[in-house]
C-alpha cells in the first residue's frame, strides 16, 4: 500500500488570494483530522510552506470546502478555512469573499450547478457567517469563462467579471452591524469605529496612532511601538465586539484609515491580524465602505463627508490600488440598515488533480 492518500482538489485564484477547493466529501468528517490533513497538504505548519501547497503567506494558505446545499434557497455550502504558515492551526473564525470568488466557477466546473448559456447565477450559503451570496459567473456555451476585461488590483492582466452580491451580512459574526452599539469607542485612547458588514472590523485614524497611514505594510510591521498598540486595541475591541477573547482568533481586522490619495474615498492599511495585508479583503472592504457612509464614524471624518450619502459605490484605496463597493446604507435616528451591499471579482482555475498527503496522518488523527 501506498504511504500517500491522494485527495482531488482544484487550485483556483480567487480575487487577490489562492487557495484549495476541496468536496466536502472527500475530505474526513472528524475535524481534528480533517485540520491535519489540510496542514499536511499545505505543508504547514512552516514559514515556507515547502512540504505542500501553501504558498508561505495566509493569502495564499486557503482552503474552500464545497458541497451541494440542503437548503431550499441556495445551491452550494461553502466553508472558508484559514491554514496558518506558521502553526499547526485550521482556522473558521471568520469568512473569506476572495476565495467566495472561485467557488461559483467550482460548484459550475465540478457539477455541483448547471451551467446556463450566457450567465450563471450561482447562490451560495457561507457556512462561516450563517448568510447567502449570489455569484454571477460568466457561461458561454455553458463553460465557465475565466478570460475577459476585468481588472482587479493585486491581480495582473483581465478577466472574466463576477459580480458578487451579499444578502443579510451585517453583523453575521457580532451579531450586530455595530457590535458595541456606539458608532465611536475609545480605546487606548484612541477613537474607534467597530463594525460587521460580513467581516469584524475596528476602523481607526492611523494618524492617531502615531502613523500618515501611506506607510509600505513592511514598514508597518517592522514599528514594534505601533504593532503592539493596535493588538491591544484589538484584543479589547474584540471583548466589546462580542468575540471574547481574541488573542488566538483571526478577526477583528484592523483598518488604519487615511485620507484617499488617488481618488478614493479613504486609503487603508489593514492588520489581517498580525501581518498587514498588501490590499485589503474582501468583506474587510465592504465593513470599511459601509463605515464611511455611517454619520460620525471615525471612517466618515477621515473621508471627510460632509453630507451623509445612502446610496454610493465607493473605492475602498489599499497598498496595492483600490476595491469597488457599491452600498445602499439607511441611517436614521440613530439606527443604521444596510439595504445592499455588492461588489466585482474574479477567478481563474490553476490546476485540477489531487493532493498526496502522508497516509498516516489521515489515519492515525
Amino acid at each position: 500500500m501506498t504511504s500517500q492518500r491522494a485527495i482531488r482538489c482544484s487550485v483556483i485564484r480567487g480575487g487577490t488570494s489562492k487557495g484549495l477547493y476541496f468536496h466536502a466529501a472527500d475530505l474526513p468528517a472528524d475535524r481534528a483530522t480533517r485540520d491535519a490533513v489540510l496542514l499536511a497538504a499545505m505543508g504547514a505548519p512552516d514559514v515556507r510552506e515547502i512540504d505542500g501547497m501553501g504558498g508561505g503567506h495566509p493569502l495564499t494558505s486557503k482552503v474552500a470546502v464545497i458541497s451541494r446545499s440542503e437548503r431550499d434557497d441556495v445551491d452550494v455550502d461553502y466553508l472558508f478555512l484559514q491554514v496558518w504558515p506558521d502553526r499547526a492551526e485550521v482556522s473558521d473564525s471568520q469568512n473569506c469573499g476572495n476565495l467566495l470568488a472561485g467557488v461559483g466557477p467550482f460548484a459550475i466546473e465540478e457539477g455541483l450547478v448547471e451551467a446556463d448559456d450566457g450567465v450563471t447565477s450561482v447562490r451560495i450559503w457561507m457556512l462561516n457567517t450563517d448568510s447567502a451570496a449570489v455569484a454571477r459567473v460568466e457561461t458561454p456555451d455553458r463553460q465557465v469563462r475565466y478570460d475577459g476585461d476585468a481588472h482587479i488590483d493585486g491581480v495582473p492582466g483581465g478577466h472574466a467579471p463576477i459580480p458578487i452580491e451579499f444578502l443579510d451580512v451585517a453583523g453575521s459574526t457580532c451579531g450586530a452591524l455595530l457590535p458595541t452599539g456606539n458608532v465611536v469607542d475609545e480605546i487606548e485612547g484612541v477613537r474607534v469605529t467597530c463594525i460587521d458588514n460580513g467581516m469584524p472590523v475596528v476602523c481607526l485614524n492611523a494618524h492617531d496612532v502615531g502613523l500618515s497611514g501611506y506607510e509600505s505594510p513592511s514598514e508597518i510591521e517592522a514599528n514594534a511601538h505601533v504593532r503592539e498598540l493596535v493588538e491591544r486595541i484589538r484584543l479589547e475591541a474584540g471583548r466589546r465586539m462580542n468575540l471574547g477573547n481574541v488573542a488566538n482568533a483571526t478577526v477583528p481586522k484592523m483598518s488604519l484609515l487615511a485620507p484617499a490619495q488617488h481618488g478614493g474615498v479613504v486609503t487603508t492599511r489593514t492588520f489581517i491580524p498580525h501581518r498587514v495585508h498588501d490590499a485589503i479583503g474582501v468583506f474587510g472592504a465592504v465593513s470599511v465602505a459601509t463605515a464611511c457612509l455611517i454619520p460620525g464614524s471615525v471612517a466618515f471624518e477621515v473621508a471627510g463627508l460632509s453630507t451623509p450619502t445612502s446610496h454610493a459605490s465607493l473605492d475602498i484605496e489599499h497598498p496595492s490600488g483600490y476595491f469597488s463597493v457599491t452600498l445602499d446604507v439607511t441611517a436614521e435616528e440613530g439606527e443604521v440598515v444596510v439595504n445592499q451591499a455588492a461588489l466585482l471579482r474574479t477567478a481563474r482555475l490553476l490546476m485540477r488533480g489531487d493532493v498526496f498527503v502522508p497516509r498516516r496522518v489521515w489515519e492515525s488523527s
